[in-house]
């Protein structure tokens, strides 16, 4: 096998250039000697946050290093969306709110909030990459020249509009696997709802920032906690309440990573509650809260739990898929968690491969470029027995571009 087609075969180069024993790593993770040896071979997935968080944690390097960076192939839908981050890093290296714009002129702002809400948001959802990047950099560019004229109205949309740019921003950066760049991004949303005093502009902006690629998830779940404790006073019609709801998901996935079952519950427990209060409206609601994400969050929580097969199985059923058809996003997040819970459970993996299949087809730059879900495939296409399995597993590697 390649020694770069899992996370484990990079722990074992990690581990050996460290100088540890299998003993030390798992004194020191918390996680099984027999567990990470299956691991180093390729044959158990290192695809929980809590298990690379532990990791990177014990050999004292970052989760990067550990994952690995991007890993470009010819396939267009994983390597293209790649092509658009060197113009995002730009734009968030060289606009801020301190000095002067960066462009001398600007667009319309109605015409910039209508395509960060209209086509910008459309390719959000679908996870489109490509048509996020051609538009992104420039619109906050021009949002910037905006923010700095002397009209406090126009300041204060231009902020808001800021605000949802930079989480845009963010989210691609991290999928992309530049989790320092989407870092930076949630920091200058953080920072545009700062300045427009609006305590619910903060709570969708901690949204985003409380989702660092960092090894302390203890600190990340503090984090989570504060942010759900800090709007919920400010919460007062049904606009607020999807971003009090998705501060709470928030939560709920941070106390997972941290290994904190019971406040995972708890927290999904108190979505459960905010989204009976709200129609169950995903193209409405702030980033689709609702009954239905949070049933997908707890499929996803209940992955990072360690639950597999027939576990996630159940929790499945209890999404209504029709309801995604118009979120492709959330469709290939939920259909890729069930696929990566199935996969664990090895009665349930020809189950998985139709999961992750449908995945793929949903949102294919998305899938193509998730660590998490290609962890997965790597190691079932190192399990593979049955040759129909195989070949379907060695095409769909193919394009994820790993070895195969």
């Amino acid at each position: 096998m390649h020694d770069e087609s899992t996370i484990g075969a990079r722990l074992r180069v990690l581990r050996r250039w460290r100088g540890m024993s299998l003993d030390e790593v798992a004194g020191l993770s918390g996680l099984s000697k027999s567990f990470l040896s299956m691991a180093e071979r390729g044959q158990r997935a290192l695809d929980r946050r809590s298990h690379i968080a532990a990791l990177a944690t014990a050999l004292r390097v970052s989760e990067v290093d550990l994952i690995g960076g991007p890993h470009l192939g010819g396939d267009r839908e994983q390597s293209e969306p790649h092509i658009y981050v060197s113009p995002l890093r730009v734009a968030l290296e060289t606009n801020g709110f301190l000095g002067d714009p960066v462009v001398e002129r600007a667009r319309p702002l109605d015409e910039l909030a209508a395509l960060m809400s209209g086509p910008i948001e459309q390719c959000r959802r679908r996870y489109d990459y490509i048509g996020v990047g051609k538009n992104l950099p420039d619109v906050i560019d021009e949002l910037h020249w905006h923010a700095a004229r002397p009209d406090e109205g126009v300041q204060k949309r231009a902020l808001t509009v800021l605000v949802e740019a930079y989480m845009c921003a963010a989210g691609m950066a991290r999928a992309l696997r530049q989790p320092d760049l989407g870092h930076v991004a949630a920091v200058l949303a953080a920072e545009a709802a700062v300045r427009l005093d609006d305590p619910i502009a903060v709570g969708k902006a901690a949204f985003s920032l409380v989702r660092p690629g960092t090894s302390n998830w203890h600190r990340v779940k503090r984090m989570a906690e504060a942010a759900v404790d800090r709007l919920e006073p400010h919460v007062r019609d049904d606009k607020d309440i999807p971003v009090l709801g998705m501060l709470t998901l928030n939560a709920a996935l941070a106390a997972a990573v941290s290994r904190d079952t019971a406040s995972a519950d708890h927290w999904l427990a108190r979505a459960t509650r905010l989204a009976a209060r709200v129609p169950d409206d995903l193209e409405r609601n702030w980033q689709a809260f609702g009954a239905t994400n949070v049933a997908i969050w707890t499929v996803t929580v209940g992955v990072e739990c360690g639950r597999t097969g027939g576990a996630i199985a159940a929790l499945a059923q209890d999404v209504r898929e029709d309801k995604l058809d118009t979120h492709p996003g959330r469709k290939t997040c939920f259909l890729g968690d069930v696929g990566r819970g199935l996969a664990r459970d090895p009665k349930w993996r020809d189950e998985a491969l139709g999961w992750l299949r449908r995945s793929e087809a949903v949102a294919p730059q998305r899938f193509r470029n998730d660590a998490k879900v290609r962890e997965s495939v790597a190691v079932m296409l190192e399990q593979a027995r049955v040759a129909a399995q195989g070949r379907e597993l060695r095409g769909m590697a193919a394009r994820m571009g790993m070895p195969h």
